[in-house]
């Protein structure tokens, strides 16, 4: 046996068992084993000079033992900080309103938790912040790599943070086109095309979109699905507004749509938030959802099936989504192959906001 004179695991690294009154530790299961402590810290560790024999031996007087190293004394020995990072770039009024991150980072935490990780989060305002945080993160070695979201068209994060040492992986739609290694995400498009095929079957040829802020990769590509659909099924492309996610910017959006001398008859939304947000802004004006307008939204937040009327949206298994993420990038940082991710399907969820389409009277 090849193995290094010194343990890169702290010899006083213990379990929580103990041998009667004795805790166990990496010296108790060398002597089982039958050899020096560098041997089984080099197996634990996944590090090369130790016979098969021996690693069977080590790995057999373990379990006997009951003995695990210590995520600390782990992390020590390799040199890790056993954490990773995210860093979201938005107004604190914004990220508020979002439902999509408190999932998605609860998500994450499933999967770090499997691995014994732990998520630094940090909520700058600008790209100048941003800049610093990254550089921050890994100046100080307080994260082994980084999700990035919310990616833009052109985004040269990917690049940037890569530079910084630290593993990368990017959290956006399938069809993102990014200068990262690795890209987990849904088909954004899928639904939105579904959204627009059924409001399409319930009569419906004038068919508006409120889209999300602009520059992101998701926003865009809900608004090109909604697009390209229109002008699959051969129809004119409706009106569209630009908006921000939130539930104020969807209510005024609403309202520039329905202040149209020829306002649609169904409105396809970049969220549910600005969705839920669009059937008060109707309702304030004496028009019924779905007698008069249909609504679609996006994402099936908690709170999408419990209002009036229940809204028609696109779900997403937003949690698996961090999961695998998290997942992901563990096995970047720790030099293995990523696991094969296979992600549901986003689904279409029909519901009482979307209904056949009928000519409104004025209002």
């Amino acid at each position: 046996m090849n193995a290094a004179e010194h343990s890169t695991l702290t010899p006083g690294d213990r379990t929580t068992r103990t041998v009667g009154a004795k805790r166990v530790t990496i010296g108790d299961v060398a002597a089982r084993a039958g050899v020096s402590k560098s041997a089984v810290s080099f197996v634990f560790n996944n590090r090369p000079g130790v016979s098969a024999a021996a690693r069977e031996r080590i790995l057999r007087a373990a379990d006997d033992l009951g003995w695990q190293p210590s995520a600390r004394a782990r992390a020590l020995s390799r040199s890790r900080t056993q954490a990773v990072g995210l860093v979201i770039r938005r107004e604190p009024e914004l990220l508020s309103t979002d439902p999509f991150f408190p999932l998605f980072m609860a998500g994450v935490e499933i999967g770090l938790s499997e691995q014994n990780y732990s998520l630094v989060l940090q909520v700058v305002k600008d790209q100048h912040g941003e800049r610093d945080a990254y550089e921050r993160l890994a100046r100080e070695s307080r994260v082994d790599g980084v999700f990035l979201t919310d990616v833009r068209a052109g985004d040269t994060r990917p690049r940037d943070v890569g530079a910084l040492g630290l593993s990368v992986v990017v959290v956006a739609p399938e069809e993102a086109d990014t200068e990262a290694d690795v890209v987990i995400g849904m088909d954004d498009a899928a639904g939105v095309r579904r959204a627009v095929h059924h409001l399409h079957s319930l009569g419906h040829r004038h068919i508006g979109h409120v889209m999300g802020v602009p520059g992101y990769v998701h926003t865009e590509a809900r608004r090109r699905a909604w697009e390209d659909t229109l002008d699959e099924l051969g129809l004119p492309v409706g009106p569209v507004v630009t908006a921000d996610f939130t539930g104020s910017s969807g209510a005024r959006a609403t309202h520039e749509l329905l202040d149209l001398p020829r306002p649609p008859s169904a409105i396809v939304y970049g969220n549910d938030l600005m969705a839920i947000a669009g059937i008060s802004a109707a309702t304030d004006r004496g028009i019924r959802v779905p007698e008069d307008l249909s609504v679609v939204g996006f994402d099936d937040i908690p709170l999408a099936p419990y209002i009036v009327p229940p809204l028609t949206t696109v779900r997403q298994n937003v949690v698996a989504w961090g999961t695998a993420a998290a997942q992901t990038l563990v096995a970047l940082v720790e030099g293995k192959e990523p696991p094969e991710i296979r992600l549901p399907s986003v689904e279409f969820v029909v519901r009482g906001s979307t209904g056949p389409t009928r000519h409104r009277r004025p209002s």
